[in-house]
């Protein structure tokens, strides 16, 4: 049942220099606004808002930092005309996305100095992500003071990872002193979407196998047994797996020494990996873009053409892969924006899974551009079935669900006392 005492949940994503954020009525799982303050700490700050019906509209802003940021969000949800909430009181609870937690942290967690202490401890693993979060939660602590505050990971759902798919055959030091393991990213994508293909096959998630595959300009797949990731394509960072729009994905780790020996240093290195290669960097055009990739490649330039035929093979090889580690799938999930809006994407990937049982239907998957629809044919031993992710509505959801158990709980031990 709803519970009205944490209706109202803010959700925030706090980068480096912007701020997102979305306001839902857990009651239905309405999305009531959404915005962002983009470059922060610049003269050109600017919000973008709109509430769910309007349109969206901009407007430049003075956000010298995340609390500046903050403020300006929150003056607009209780605006009188363009407004969701008649007061900053309405706000009930606030879920954080934190991007990396760790083994510490492998569920949602309220946040506490501990907790704090914790996100400040894995900065060392995400020190472009990490520190912004951290931000975001004391920026929130300050306006809503009393509010409970959420962190729900990227890293959480792949923490049920088996030892021996997250560990590195690198000397075991480097795991005991450093935390050098597969971490996984992209967490709170493959759960919302494991449970939303395991409601749409009318089964619980407890006796499926799914493989579910979040492409966008990052990428990556998890083989999720029975609602828990058995192993995923990101690691410590989330530069290796699939091909992304400018990350490389997997490569011969040698690459590095190689280029550092003919003179290059190791930041340059470090960025073009991360910045300038996957399909950027193969595509011939220096875009990372699915969208102008293909365009390129229906023009008939060859390195676009090849550059999604390499998107396919690497996406197919993990899916086959995963496939054998989990000994069967009932079904594969696209998402993401290339998962949910390219078909000649998809097409690659699928057009070398025959082998499993998955066969495309071009006609379903032309069709289907950002909707929920299987686009196999029928015949698919293994469906491939599209699936818009929601990464908001989950943090929402882990947000209320934790708040609700605590609840709960304190009753229980309330009445047992």
């Amino acid at each position: 049942m709803p519970h009205r005492k944490y209706d109202k949940v803010l959700v925030i994503n706090s980068g480096s220099s912007s701020l997102k954020f979305m306001i839902f009525s857990m009651l239905d799982e309405n999305m009531l606004a959404k915005g962002m303050v983009e470059r922060i700490g610049t003269p050109d700050a600017n919000l973008i808002y709109s509430r769910t019906g309007d349109k969206k509209t901009e407007q430049l802003v003075s956000a010298e930092n995340h609390g500046k940021a903050l403020a300006v969000a929150c003056k607009l949800l209780i605006d009188r005309e363009r407004g969701v909430l008649k007061s900053l009181r309405q706000v009930q609870a606030i879920g954080h996305r934190v991007v990396h937690g760790g083994e510490q942290f492998k569920s949602a967690v309220e946040i506490t100095e501990d907790v704090k202490a914790g996100i400040k401890k894995c900065s060392d693993l995400a020190p472009l992500h990490n520190p912004a979060n951290l931000d975001g939660i004391i920026a929130c602590e300050t306006v809503f003071s009393g509010v409970p505050n959420i962190a729900v990971f990227d890293t959480a759902f792949h923490q049920s990872m088996p030892r021996h798919s997250y560990m590195y055959a690198v000397p075991l030091k480097y795991y005991e002193d450093y935390g050098i393991r597969k971490y996984g990213f992209h967490g709170t994508s493959h759960k919302f979407v494991a449970q939303a293909a395991a409601q749409y096959l009318n089964k619980p998630i407890e006796q499926l196998n799914l493989i579910t595959c979040h492409m966008g300009n990052g990428g990556s797949i998890a083989a999720v047994r029975k609602g828990r990731v058995l192993d995923t394509t990101m690691g410590l960072t989330p530069l290796p797996g699939l091909i992304m729009g400018t990350r490389s994905g997997d490569i011969d780790p040698a690459l590095i020494f190689f280029l550092a020996g003919k003179g290059l240093d190791l930041s340059t290195i470090e960025n073009d990996l991360n910045k300038e290669s996957g399909l950027k960097g193969i595509n011939g055009i220096g875009s990372g873009d699915m969208r102008d990739t293909v365009h390129a490649s229906e023009q008939g330039k060859a390195a676009a053409v090849n550059a999604i035929e390499m998107f396919g093979h690497r996406a197919a090889l993990y899916i086959g892969g995963y496939y054998t580690l989990l000994g069967g799938a009932d079904a594969i999930i696209f998402t993401g924006g290339i998962g949910e809006n390219s078909s000649p994407a998809r097409r690659s990937v699928i057009s070398r899974l025959a082998a499993i049982g998955c066969k495309l239907d071009e006609v379903k998957n032309k069709a289907c551009f950002g909707c929920q629809a299987v686009i196999s044919t029928e015949d698919s031993k293994t469906p491939a079935i599209v699936i818009p992710t929601n990464e908001e509505l989950m943090i929402a959801r882990e947000t209320y669900r934790l708040l609700i158990d605590n609840a709960t709980a304190a009753n229980t031990e309330t009445k047992e006392d």
